[in-house]
């Protein structure tokens, strides 16, 4: 901090380099006074400077005086920090207030976490179903698995020797008996009903006549009712001419005789029956055996790779594809993490700036965390004159605007090796702790620091 327009990178000989006023920096005057008349001597005989041009110049405020430097610095923690959020979006909620002290780790802020906790449960779902598809490949088949590979391979071979064999004299004889019914079925159809089958159907149809009437005389006694169409008398009536049509239609069926249609399904089963027959008497054809040994072929494979369980490749694979799942869920609880913004050491929380419901953008600030258990004092006053002339752990003084009296011991504790300019001149920044700990003292506090 510079809080006096005198520049501080000058000869020790110059006189611009006069700190004017000295604040009650507890330097003697009389040192002073005596270089200001050597001054004004020295510009009388020399004659060549006009007395306007001896203003002092705009410049940081360092003084010099019997071996010792004076810069004015601000009152900073040991550590802070400017707070951000890793990944934007819509606060939630704040955790914290301003002057609240909070230990490392603890939440200060939470943005709304929808996107980022649908991702977690997907990705999750991800790593159980990877999982368990590596562990049923490491399980190896079940025994009923095997089993119903080798009941596959004896049903084939099975079938592979019945080809071998061709028929056997029961088989020939089923499909005989089978040719003859359907021989016997055609001629029935071709000879029509039975005598019989005819009395029987006129005997039918009179009983159905007969029923009919009885319903219908049931059916005229209550016909004016009201209610006729809900009554059982209309539903026996309706049940009974049914019967009759049926009984009709049975009988006509009857006299009419056999239809080409008949004939014709009945002559079909009697080839299909012929066919049967023929089929067993006649040696394997080579088609049907390439058949029957590719089949036993196939389910024997089946059997052997089942009993040879799961190539390593594939358990490998497999043990990929869950580490890949798992790097995925890694990947999304972390940016479920980096929507709570946490302390990242124990301190004074001195800002706080998001409220609910905000937009925070990823990397803004959004707070300034410090410990404020211990001071030091920065200065950014010292030319590059005086900062060769410093060494860390050079002894120092500091003094306070804002406690007048007191004053503490303290040491250089940190030179940065960078400059900047500053007024038109190179000045660098160095950094005083001191020996002991002041309540009072407050963050940017103005300080004057004497440096030996």
């Amino acid at each position: 901090m510079n809080r006096f327009p005198l520049s501080a990178n000058i000869r020790s000989d110059d006189p611009r380099r006069i700190r004017w006023p000295l604040r009650g920096a507890g330097v003697p005057l009389w040192p002073l006074v005596a270089l200001l008349g050597g001054l004004l001597i020295a510009t009388g005989c020399t004659g060549s400077t006009p007395a306007s041009s001896a203003q002092p110049t705009a410049t940081p405020q360092v003084v010099r005086t019997s071996g010792k430097v004076m810069a004015d610095g601000i009152v900073a923690p040991v550590l802070d920090a400017s707070l951000s959020m890793p990944a934007g979006g819509i606060v939630q909620e704040v955790l914290v207030a301003e002057g609240d002290q909070v230990a490392a780790g603890q939440p200060l802020l939470r943005l709304h976490q929808w996107r980022q906790e649908a991702a977690v449960a997907q990705a999750e779902a991800g790593v159980a179903r990877a999982q368990a598809r590596l562990d049923e490949l490491k399980a190896g088949p079940r025994a009923e698995e095997v089993e119903a590979a080798q009941a596959a391979v004896d049903a084939a071979a099975g079938q592979l020797e019945k080809v071998k064999a061709g028929a056997k004299a029961e088989d020939i004889a089923a499909a005989q008996a089978a040719v003859d019914v359907a021989r016997a079925n055609l001629q029935q159809v071709r000879e029509g009903a039975t005598q019989q089958q005819i009395i029987a159907a006129t005997a039918e149809l009179a009983n159905a006549e007969a029923a009919r009437r009885q319903a219908q005389a049931a059916y005229d006694r209550v016909a004016a009712e009201a209610d006729i169409g809900r009554r059982p008398e209309a539903l026996l009536l309706e049940q009974a001419t049914n019967n009759l049509n049926a009984a009709k239609a049975r009988l006509a069926d009857l006299k009419r005789g056999a239809r080409a249609g008949d004939v014709a399904a009945s002559q079909a089963q009697i080839r299909q029956a012929q066919a049967q027959l023929d089929g067993p008497q006649v040696p394997p054809r080579a088609a049907d055996l390439a058949t029957a040994q590719a089949e036993l072929r196939r389910a024997q494979a089946q059997l052997n790779l089942l009993q040879a369980g799961v190539r390593p490749e594939t358990v490998r694979a497999a043990e990929a594809d869950l580490a890949s799942a798992q790097a995925a869920l890694q990947e999304v609880r972390s940016a479920l993490s980096e929507t709570d913004l946490q302390a990242p050491f124990a301190g004074i929380v001195a800002e706080i700036a998001p409220v609910a419901g905000e937009q925070v953008g990823a990397g803004a600030a959004v707070g300034r965390l410090a410990d404020l258990s211990a001071w030091q004092i920065e200065t950014d006053d010292l030319t590059e004159l005086d900062v060769v002339k410093v060494k860390v752990g050079t002894p120092a003084s500091i003094t306070f605007d804002a406690l007048p009296g007191v004053e503490l011991a303290g040491k250089v504790v940190q030179i940065k090796p960078i400059g900047a300019k500053k007024q038109g001149d190179m000045t660098y920044t160095v950094v005083i702790r001191p020996d002991r700990h002041e309540d009072r003292l407050y963050w940017n506090m103005t300080a004057t620091v004497t440096i030996e």
